[in-house]
């Protein structure tokens, strides 16, 4: 039997269509009858901007299709009702910022349908670009069902992400003050950096805390560094030996205070999201693996159950994130509780959205952007995205290169093979956003088989091709023990 072949719709939502056949297709929608299957009769198409949104509806529901509406509350309310009298049940809007999530809102709570676009799929708009023209393009693309919606997080979950964003603007923004007092030590040529690796940590908030307060000894002020400062009183003495001026020590003051400011927010940032973390269910506990972990080496006892840096203060992170995944996204090695709490805030822990983990991956830009015509790849190129998930996975990745794992030696492999460094830093950060796709979706728990397993699974796999080259040139291969 003949496979049916795929319409036009099909095609474009799989991706398979190249850059003559949209090309062909943009011709065909610019006309009156583009001749396609019409999908979404009750489509609507709203362009948005700042101060106002055009929305346009078919030409049959009203006497004026394209109205320009406000972007107060009030509007937005008679915008959505104008749509529900025209007999719409569905809207196209393009992601403009943050200007749509107000629009959003309140077009949902009519119940409408809102399919939110990339505006990289619909910048092929025919003739001179105007918001009139735009909103029409966007309802007729709706119409033949021409135009995919974008990912959408768990309405419980936007408190999470609100609060683990900005605090990552905290963190940015306390690295920013610590740079910032640095400069002013340096300028007074106070070389604390040298001596100090943390101008931050106990010793280094001490001795600034000291020079504030009036102190100019330096070895009074090499006696304030902790026990466990490597470097000797004479080292850290001397590095304290400088011109003092007033308006540098001002300037070090204002620096040290936004930074404790800083802290005293992320510190509130934690709390909120602590509160936020307990308001989600717990999610049933994964099956444990048949695979028998490989032996490792005992870990160190934690000194301190404090946060150290800019980690969060909420009492055990990483159990809170196992009880809401019901899996341990921890126990893969590289992934740490920050970058954990990243994709709990940023994707949650619905995998649904994504049919199969080449999906997930590829909205995480981390799967190269191939151009296919006629089945020959005529162009290779990087996808431009900038995914907190897919950043916070390059950063796990890079933490591999000197792990005693199976991923790590994965990662020393990869290092090996690709020409470049960010190649194989991009592959790795798929691999891992692989496991935690199927950690996700067949909730099992993730078992390290060891850097030695790795390599003899290589060993194998390099064997099995130079005996398959040997036997396809007619040779064959012959140990050395056993030829001598």
């Amino acid at each position: 039997m003949a496979k049916q072949k795929e319409s036009i719709q099909e095609r474009l939502r799989k991706g398979r269509l190249n850059r003559k056949q949209r090309r062909e297709l943009n011709r065909h929608l610019a006309a009156a009858d583009p001749g396609l299957t019409i999908v979404n009769p009750n489509a609507g198409g709203i362009d948005v901007g700042n101060e106002s949104h055009f929305a346009a509806v078919p030409s049959n529901r009203d006497a004026q299709p394209v109205q320009e509406f406000g972007c107060c509350t009030q509007e937005l309310i008679r915008m959505a009702k104008w749509l529900v009298s025209c007999g719409i049940d569905t809207v196209a809007v393009q992601a403009t910022g943050v200007y749509w999530i107000g629009l959003y809102d309140i077009l949902t709570s009519h119940n409408l349908r809102v399919v939110l676009v990339n505006a990289r799929h619909t910048k092929n708009v025919p003739g001179r670009k105007t918001d009139v023209l735009e909103c029409q393009w966007l309802m007729k693309l709706h119409t033949y069902g021409l135009l995919r919606d974008s990912f959408h997080l768990a309405k419980e979950l936007e408190g999470i992400r609100t609060m683990w964003r900005l605090r990552g603007r905290h963190v940015a923004e306390a690295g920013r003050a610590v740079q910032h007092m640095q400069k002013a030590l340096t300028t007074m040529n106070i070389q604390l950096a040298n001596a100090l690796s943390d101008i931050t940590g106990v010793s280094g908030m001490r001795i600034v805390t000291a020079i504030l307060n009036g102190e100019r000894d330096p070895y009074r002020l090499a006696d304030l560094r902790d026990k466990r400062v490597r470097a000797s009183r004479e080292e850290v003495a001397r590095s304290l030996e400088g011109t003092w001026r007033d308006d540098l020590l001002f300037e070090l003051a204002q620096a040290l205070n936004q930074y404790r400011f800083i802290h005293e927010q992320m510190e509130q940032c934690d709390r909120q999201l602590a509160v936020y973390l307990s308001q989600i269910p717990s999610a049933p506990v994964a099956a444990p693996a048949s695979v028998e972990p490989a032996p490792s080496k005992p870990k160190k006892p934690k000194t301190s159950g404090k946060a150290r840096g800019n980690q969060p203060v909420i009492l055990n992170l990483e159990a809170e994130l196992t009880r809401i995944c019901g899996v341990n996204l921890c126990s893969i090695d590289g992934i740490s509780v920050i970058t954990a709490q990243t994709i709990v805030a940023e994707i949650g822990t619905n995998m649904s959205a994504f049919p199969t983990e080449g999906h997930f991956t590829s909205w995480l830009g981390l799967t190269p952007n191939l151009d296919i015509s006629g089945g020959k790849v005529v162009r290779r190129g990087k996808r431009k995205t900038q995914n907190r998930v897919a950043q916070a996975l390059r950063m796990s990745a890079t933490a591999l290169l000197n792990s005693d794992s199976y991923l790590g030696a994965k990662y020393r492999h990869l290092r090996r093979q690709l020409p470049a460094n960010k190649s194989a830093v991009k592959a790795m950060a798929r691999i891992l956003a692989v496991l935690v796709y199927r950690m996700f979706t067949r909730g099992k728990a993730w078992v390290d088989r060891g850097a030695v397993f790795h390599e003899q699974r290589r060993t194998e796999l390099d064997l099995a091709r130079l005996q398959s080259t040997a036997r396809a040139r007619g040779f064959k291969l012959i140990p050395i023990s056993q030829a001598s």
